[in-house]
């Protein structure tokens, strides 16, 4: 495995740059503030980590993550739970 120099570095983060902040406007574009949950997510996302997103209904959980899917291209599926699981 060979190593990268700084000026690959500095490329491959310029890149990474760029490509977290479109995907953060694309997604601003439908939930407007919230930025810091949006940022929780795509740093949970871009690391392999989870997220669990918990609140009151009607403040868009499920629309951030439909408009996260439809920015990276991905399939967007849904398990809604009941008080009862």
């Amino acid at each position: 495995m060979s190593r990268l120099g700084s000026a690959e570095l500095e490329k491959l983060g310029e890149s990474f740059r760029r490509d977290y902040a479109a995907v953060r406007d694309q997604i601003g574009k439908v939930i407007v503030g919230n930025v810091a949950a949006i940022d929780g997510i795509l740093v949970c996302l871009f690391t392999g980590g989870h997220a669990l997103l918990e609140g009151v209904p009607g403040i868009g959980k499920t629309l951030m993550i439909r408009s996260l899917a439809v920015a990276l291209s991905l399939e967007f599926g849904r398990v809604q739970f009941t008080p009862d699981l």
